[in-house]
Formats: structure tokens, C-alpha cells, sequence
């Protein structure tokens, strides 16, 4: 197991419904909980994150800031179209530290993970870290 969602596991955020040059999105890939991408307001936020390739997802975590509705979905497909739940739920917020959250997944493959952030404990939330843990999948050519 690694952390596929690493840039330099060759991850990349290819969609974010906003952002702000201070705090941009790659910020969520690069390994660091001080470093950040924030939203500017209003609901729903997403993100899409793609992998180098098809990956085995066991478990992610996540640190974040005044998220209180999530649903993250996942994609087999070559570009990231035709998304399905994985997992939703509301989480427990916290007053002056980052939200870590964990989920876990048996024999779970995607290609591409969206992140739907229905709604927050305020006006903007932050997504400090990503970390997906999981395996390539070896595919046929």
C-alpha cells in the first residue's frame, strides 16, 4: 500500500468548482497539512482527483476544515465520467483543529475519485490533506 494520491505518485486534481491562487488545489497532493486548498464560498464544492492509472483503494483519510456534508464517488472509467457512491456521510466538526476522517473500502478500484462537499460548519472549508492508500491494478493491454 502507498498514498496514490500523491503528485508524485503521478496524481492530479483535474477539477475544482473554485479557487484561490494563494491556496490552490494541488495543495491538497502534496503530502503537507500546513499547506491547503480553501474554497470561496457557497455549496456544493467538488473536486476530481486521477490517479496515474486504475488503483486498488482501501482506505483514505482526511484532513479538513469546517466540512460537514461529503460524498465521494469513484470512476472506472479512462476519463473521469460516470461516477458512483462510494461513500456519504455528515461529519463531526471541530472547533480550532483540522477534521480527520477515515474511510475504509473492501476491493474498491477506481481510476478517478470525486469529492462533493454538500455543505460546511461555515461559509469556507479547507482540505489540507488527501491521503488514499492503495495498489495499482495491473491492467491488460
Amino acid at each position: 500500500m502507498f498514498d496514490v494520491a500523491l503528485s508524485g505518485a503521478g496524481a492530479k486534481v483535474v477539477l475544482t468548482t473554485s479557487s484561490d491562487e494563494n491556496y490552490p488545489p494541488e495543495n491538497m497532493l502534496d503530502g503537507k497539512a500546513e499547506s491547503f486548498w480553501i474554497s470561496t464560498g457557497m455549496f456544493p464544492q467538488e473536486f476530481v482527483i486521477s490517479f496515474a492509472g486504475m488503483m486498488n483503494v482501501s482506505k483514505i483519510k482526511l484532513s479538513c476544515f469546517h466540512v460537514r456534508g461529503l460524498s465521494i464517488q469513484r470512476s472506472v472509467q479512462k476519463e473521469p465520467l460516470d461516477f458512483e457512491v462510494i461513500d456519504e456521510r455528515e461529519l463531526t466538526p471541530s472547533d480550532a483543529s483540522l477534521q480527520l476522517e477515515e474511510f475504509k473500502f473492501d476491493e474498491t478500484t477506481a481510476r478517478h475519485m470525486k469529492f462533493i462537499i454538500k455543505s460546511g460548519f461555515d461559509h469556507f472549508v479547507s482540505v489540507h490533506k488527501l491521503n488514499i492508500d492503495g495498489t495499482a491494478v495491473r491492467e491488460a493491454e
